[in-house]
């Protein structure tokens, strides 16, 4: 007599109606397969758990123009960790490089005399160039990746000591530098921005859905992504409503959305995104396969390297400066932090660029909502390190049962 029958992703997604798809993504929810919509569910829980503790305060205008403003920085260099874990390794050094390219900049237009745009493009170029020493030394003597960017993590640190010498703080007036966090975007403006964020929305679910169809594969009904468009055109509805209230909508909020629909194309859309996962995935495979398997490496390490020389100086152009404590701290462990609460795999090969964002939201809503509640530091810590010991563990169970699954 056989056994009772499980249901498998495959078969589930054969099955018609409503039923049938809620079935498919219960057994989705299970394997992993979901994405961020846990994430998105904790951190709505997170933000009703604030706003009752703080009688609403969390949710002042103030103080969320505030919170988009600390997460810009951040979250620009956990987008470049996301493609640093996709390959299953790991970056300890963008923290230190985000401050010593942001005193690099402030260098360069404080003391030598460059124009802001100079000057911070010199900084990037000196992230890239970081980057480009981090991958060839990994890809050509083989060294992990961990002890490079360790030993990268105590050699930059000196170097932005050096950079900055006696002096120690640097302030920064140019217009251009400082604008970077300081331009506020109102009216007309900010309503297209979140116009063109839900058209972006749609576009692509629809695109995506269409290609899926071509293929062959199962596809969201119609229905399932006019209501994600809805959800979104609310969110960025009230957002604007909110954020007019204050100051506006932040120039730098909108630097770091639009870096992550920049690069969520690269990875999802293009050869070189295709690479980056099969890497992940299995190297040995991917180079059997005939992919550059160290020239995706490189490239890689300078996207990360890159990405937090711009974070740096964002957070140099919201602090009006730089000083030789400048991406240390808990820089490197909240972008790390805030890409695998996203939902990106510590093991390689899964993820998205949007976890940059939904982690860092997750991490400084948690951060700013202790502030108002005027936890201590030690129990921000704490609770920082629950969280994410929690999104790892979510992600090590998930991992076991789609390796349960692929065996069924």
């Amino acid at each position: 007599m056989s056994g009772p029958i499980v249901d498998d992703p495959r078969l589930v997604a054969e099955k018609e109606g409503l039923g049938g798809l809620v079935n498919l993504y219960r057994t989705r929810l299970a394997q992993g397969e979901l994405g961020q919509v846990p994430v998105v569910i904790g951190l709505v829980v997170i933000w009703a758990i604030f706003w009752w503790a703080s009688s609403g305060a969390f949710f002042n205008p103030l103080n969320l123009v505030n919170l988009a403003l600390q997460m810009a920085a951040v979250g620009t260099i956990a987008v470049g960790v996301v493609f640093v874990l996709l390959l299953g390794e790991i970056d300890l050094t963008v923290g230190i490089v985000s401050g010593l390219c942001a005193a690099v900049t402030a260098v360069l237009n404080v003391k030598m005399g460059f124009p802001g745009p100079v000057a911070v493009v010199a900084g990037v170029a000196v992230g890239m160039g970081i980057g480009v020493i981090h991958g060839v030394w990994i890809t050509r003597f083989g060294i992990p990746s961990f002890v490079v960017t360790l030993a990268g993590l105590i050699g930059w640190a000196g170097t932005l000591l050096f950079v900055l010498g006696s002096t120690g703080t640097l302030n920064l007036a140019d217009p251009f530098i400082t604008g970077l966090a300081g331009t506020f975007f109102t009216g007309a403006v900010a309503w297209l921005m979140a116009a063109l964020f839900v058209i972006y929305i749609a576009a692509s679910g629809y695109l995506e859905r269409r290609a899926r169809i071509v293929a062959g594969l199962r596809a969201e009904p119609l229905f399932f992504i006019g209501f994600r468009v809805l959800v979104v055109a609310i969110g960025a509805a009230g957002a604007i409503l909110v954020f007019s209230e204050d100051r506006g909508l932040p120039l730098s909020l909108v630097f770091l959305v639009g870096i992550i629909v920049a690069m969520d194309y690269v990875a999802r859309r293009t050869r070189f995104g295709r690479m980056v996962f099969a890497v992940g995935g299995n190297a040995e495979a991917a180079r059997r396969a005939g992919i550059p398997v160290q020239r995706v490496r490189l490239a890689v390490f300078v996207i990360a390297s890159g990405f937090a020389a711009w974070g740096g100086i964002l957070a140099a152009s919201r602090l009006l400066a730089v000083n030789q404590s400048a991406g240390s701290g808990d820089v490197l462990l909240n972008a790390i932090a805030a890409a695998v609460i996203g939902g990106t795999s510590l093991f390689g090969g899964r993820g998205s660029v949007w976890a940059a964002l939904l982690g860092i939201v997750v991490i400084q809503s948690i951060s700013n909502g202790m502030d108002l509640l005027s936890f201590e530091p030690a129990v921000k810590q704490m609770i920082t390190g629950v969280v994410l010991l929690a999104a790892v563990t979510v992600d090590a169970v998930a991992r076991r049962g789609r390796a349960q699954a692929g065996r069924v």
